[in-house]
C-alpha cells in the first residue's frame, strides 16, 4: 500500500457528500466524519496498526479547476464497481468509462471511472477475475 491519506478538493460541500457518500458506500466505505467543509472515508493509521487508508473531501470555498487529476480505488469485486459506477450516476457524476474489462493494464484488471459534480476523475478497479 503506497498512500496513507489523501484530500480531494471541492467546490460545494453538500453537492460532494451525495455523490461520494454514495460512490465510497457502495465500495463499503462509509463516511466517518462530517463537518461544514470536509468529509472523511477510511480508517486512519494509529500507532502499530498502520495498514489502513484515509480519503478526504474539503471544500475550497472557490471553483476547481479540471487538470486531469485522477484517483483509483480499490474495490473488492467486479460487482462493487459496477454498484460504485451506478451510485455515482445517480448521484451528479458523469460516466468517463462504463463497468467493464480493461485487458490493457492486466488479464483480470475491471474498472469503471467517474466525472465528480466538480471535475475530478475517480475510478474503481478490481485486480481479481470473475469467479
Amino acid at each position: 500500500m503506497v498512500l496513507d491519506h489523501i484530500s480531494i478538493t471541492v467546490s460545494d460541500i453538500v453537492r460532494a457528500a451525495a455523490f461520494y457518500d454514495a460512490a465510497f458506500e457502495a465500495l463499503g466505505h462509509p463516511c466517518v466524519r462530517r463537518d461544514g467543509s470536509s468529509l472523511g472515508y477510511g480508517i486512519r493509521n494509529r500507532p502499530g496498526d498502520d495498514g489502513h487508508s484515509y480519503i478526504s473531501i474539503r471544500a475550497t470555498g472557490g471553483p476547481i479547476a479540471a487538470d486531469n487529476r485522477h484517483w483509483c480505488f480499490r474495490a473488492d469485486s467486479r460487482a462493487a464497481v459496477d454498484a460504485f459506477h451506478a451510485a455515482g450516476i445517480a448521484h451528479g457524476g458523469t460516466d468517463d468509462g462504463p463497468p467493464g474489462p480493461r485487458p490493457q493494464y492486466h488479464e483480470a484488471y475491471y474498472a469503471a471511472f467517474l466525472i465528480d459534480p466538480d471535475g475530478n476523475r475517480i475510478e474503481a478497479a478490481c485486480h481479481r477475475l470473475p469467479d
